[in-house]
């Protein structure tokens, strides 16, 4: 029993050590950067100028900021592809696209890493199926962490499934949900994970989402990958994955796609 619980208390220990040398790297790079620049000092770099975005209204979605990466333009999916390769076969409408129920999962061309995603969506109305079988789809940051997209509205699930969840990990601090058929926003900051030369986890994935315009993930540390009835563990994958759009079978629309990508530090 003693060389148990010594075995136990040293993987806890352990696991804290990883844990502080994670975060001490992070503030030593903060530090470092502070450190190069006294006080208001006039000699260090000015932010880069940019143009703001614009609000989204129900009938308009907003204009993304000046250095955002426009994922869909409201005409075609130049953007996407099937994940298997292909071209995209989700449906386009007039400003907006959405999911064609079995057609299967949708990705960026591109990869990405560090981000700050915007996105809107919305369920049909009137709503269908009640619990997970109603307006469900999911926004995949990497392909692996999913940010689950549901109608939540007068719509009682699981916690952790619920729209604006981490899905099967955290549940959102609160159901900020509209009505069906009205566009919700997503606006999420994700910080990837790093591994180090043998694939151990150095830093572990965080995610902070805004719900239509409410904080419900506060910079969570994401367990892994997410997963249906289970948390599987890390694995080591490149700093920049595509973006996915998940097929539930649900007609689910999506408009207004843009990112920015994140130096490290950010």
């Amino acid at each position: 029993m003693r060389k148990a619980l010594l075995i136990v208390g040293s993987c806890v220990a352990l696991a804290m050590l990883v844990t502080v040398v994670t975060t001490t790297r992070a503030l030593d790079t903060a530090e470092e950067e502070l450190q190069k620049w006294g006080p208001n000092d006039r000699n260090r770099p000015e932010p880069p100028i940019i143009t703001p975005g614009t609000e989204s209204t129900q009938a308009v979605p907003g204009r993304p900021p000046s250095d955002a990466i426009v994922l869909f333009n409201g005409h075609d999916l130049s953007n996407w592809e099937e994940v298997k390769g292909g071209p995209a076969k989700w449906t386009v409408g007039k400003g907006y696209f959405a999911t064609v129920p079995h057609s299967g999962d949708i990705q960026t061309k591109a990869a990405f890493g560090d981000c700050q995603l915007h996105v809107e969506w919305a369920t049909p109305n009137p709503p269908h199926g009640v619990d997970q079988d109603r307006g469900n789809s999911g926004v995949y940051i990497q392909t692996l962490y999913e940010i689950q997209v549901l109608d939540s509205y007068n719509n009682v699930t699981y916690a952790d499934g619920e729209a604006a969840a981490v899905y099967g990990q955290y549940p959102p601090l609160v159901n900020a949900a509209r009505k069906p058929g009205v566009w919700q926003m997503y606006d999420i900051v994700f910080h990837g994970p790093r591994f180090d030369a043998n694939g151990n986890v150095t830093r572990k994935a965080n995610v902070t989402v805004f719900y239509n315009g409410v904080l419900v993930q506060d910079h969570v540390e994401l367990t892994g990958p997410t997963a249906n009835h289970e948390r599987p563990p890390y694995h080591p994958t490149p700093e920049r994955l595509p973006l996915r759009l998940q097929d539930h079978h649900h007609p689910v629309k999506y408009r207004n796609i843009w990112i920015r990508e994140l130096k490290e530090g950010q």
